[in-house]
């Protein structure tokens, strides 16, 4: 009997035929409100069943800001927005100027590892439709947990990390970096070119409240 082949090394012999690699479909999207931004990303948007992530170099350069079209837009719906942990007491005279609807807002208070169980239990349970948290650890194993939970949870996660966590590899699809003078860099866009140029965001619209 003649010697058993590896199938490895019938492929790589091209004696065996692989076949086409298995279709996979495009993830979600949920537009971020800035144009430009849409316009320069796959699909339109941000990444409706993962952990977008937002680096920035310090606190308030306008990294909520960047969420605000999406925030308010999601909180006139009937399920909450979930912020796990948040660096600061939130202003809520500033959120609702944003036109986000306070009622739907749900805060965590935790310590950081309890912090990225909760945010983990958010995101995986399928009941929000936004979780927003503010992970300070640097383990990509911990990362990929939130990740697969908003996969799991068909959930649009945001974690807000530090710029210079930008040198280190992330499990995100999508990953941005907010700059002082109102601009934003996409680091990494899963599906689709980086875009060479930074893009600029949309000013902030004052809230009005509808006309009865």
């Amino acid at each position: 009997m003649g010697a058993v082949v590896a199938l490895t090394e019938l492929i790589d012999d091209r004696r065996v035929w692989r076949g086409p690699a298995p279709l996979r479909h495009a993830p979600a999207r949920a537009p971020t409100g800035h144009p430009a931004l849409d316009a320069a990303l796959p699909g339109g948007g941000w990444v409706a069943d993962a952990l977008n992530e937002i680096l920035f170099p310090f606190d308030g350069v306008g990294e909520l800001g960047l969420l605000w079209p999406t925030l308010r837009r999601l909180s006139a719906g009937s399920e909450p927005i979930v912020l796990v942990a948040p660096p600061y007491e939130l202003h809520a005279p500033g959120w609702h100027h944003a036109g986000i609807a306070l009622e739907r807002l749900q805060l965590v208070r935790a310590e950081p590892r309890e912090a990225l169980w909760a945010a983990e239990q958010c995101l995986r349970s399928g009941a929000c439709s936004a979780v927003l948290c503010w992970p300070r650890t640097r383990d990509g194993a911990l990362l990929r947990r939130l990740n697969v939970a908003a996969e799991t949870g068909k959930t649009l996660g945001f974690a807000f990390r530090d710029a210079r966590e930008a040198r280190n590899p992330s499990p995100a699809p999508l990953r941005l970096r907010v700059h002082p003078d109102r601009q934003v860099q996409v680091m990494k866009c899963r599906g689709g070119s980086v875009p060479a140029r930074l893009l600029p965001i949309a000013a902030a619209e004052r809230h009005r409240p509808p006309a009865h």
